[in-house]
């Protein structure tokens, strides 16, 4: 074999495995392309323009950026309101999915009823759930305030009160659990029957069985529960705005404009403010520096909750 024909036929045997595997990703690399790297450029290029989706883009430097983070007096509220939306529902949601799914695979008999009572108010669409839980609560008519006045208690105002519009969000979320009780389902039951007699046999009662057997077994489950529900939240839009529209009483026509937040802002987050200025104040600029910040903010609590500190992973998963 002549000298460097080895090498060669190397290179061009790797140069072909390249190829092939980059044929293999060509089609997640387009989706990705389009759907995720073109759009985010195209918000970064627009947040530094002054662009109302009619006239030409004209640029005007950092004055969308000084506009949204010093000027806008609507956008602590929006971030506050979506931060407290990740802590408390993420949090609540997974606990309840964990108690529920504990429920569901320890109960003896009519566990196929529970499964699907608990699994059917998740299938309902967001906005027709929204509705039958705005009249559910309704602090008029609502069969939830006449039953607690009949047994002598204070009904909240909830979607009404500022103080209540965000718990009653969080009500609604819980009353969705189906998913997470579904995925954590799966996971119990996969935790190995053997580790629980073990436990047994050694005297654990049932908190310390849960902490030592079952938490260490569910803990990847858990964390994939808290990543996708802090991305889920953050996005949080349709439910907030069908439920502050209705509560509002406000009837929305052909041409109308309802500013989303009610009642004072208290149920407005982020994408619902992107939304407003993008499209219906073409303020095309100030909703892409928006955008930007949420997504920021979303990748920055993602690494945090990824990172082994944060207690959720042991190192051996």
């Amino acid at each position: 074999m002549a000298p460097g024909t080895a090498p060669a036929a190397l290179r061009r045997r790797r140069t072909r495995e390249r190829l092939r595997t980059l044929g293999f990703l060509s089609p997640w690399l387009a989706g990705f392309t389009v759907f995720f790297g073109y759009p985010l450029v195209a918000t970064v290029y627009f947040s530094f323009m002054h662009y109302n989706q009619i006239q030409a883009p004209a640029f005007v430097g950092l004055r969308n950026w000084k506009y949204v983070l010093q000027q806008m007096p609507l956008f602590g509220p929006a971030l506050w309101n979506t931060l407290w939306l990740v802590v408390v529902m993420v949090a609540l949601r997974v606990a309840f999915g964990i108690g529920i799914g504990l429920l569901v695979t320890r109960v003896k008999t009519g566990a196929g009823f529970f499964r699907t009572a608990f699994y059917l108010p998740y299938l309902a669409p967001p906005v027709a759930a929204t509705v039958v839980f705005v009249f559910l609560l309704n602090p008029g008519t609502g069969p939830v305030n006449e039953a607690l006045s009949a047994v002598g208690i204070d009904a909240p105002n909830w979607f009404n009160d500022p103080d209540w519009a965000k718990p009653s969000l969080v009500l609604l979320s819980l009353w969705g659990i189906g998913d997470l009780m579904v995925v954590f389902m799966a996971a119990l039951l996969d935790v190995p029957k053997e580790q629980y007699e073990a436990a047994e046999l050694d005297g654990a009662g049932a908190f310390a069985r849960f902490r030592y057997v079952t938490w260490p077994s569910i803990t990847p489950i858990v964390m994939f529960a808290v990543v996708t529900g802090v991305v889920q939240t953050m996005q949080y839009y349709t439910q907030a705005l069908v439920a502050g529209k209705l509560a509002s009483g406000v009837t929305v026509g052909p041409g109308s404009v309802i500013q989303p937040g009610y009642p004072d802002h208290s149920t407005l987050t982020v994408p619902q403010l992107v939304y407003s200025l993008g499209f219906q104040n073409f303020n095309t600029g100030a909703a892409c520096v928006l955008s930007l910040v949420l997504f920021a903010v979303a990748m920055a609590v993602t690494s945090l909750l990824m990172r082994r500190s944060a207690g959720l992973l042991t190192a051996e998963d």
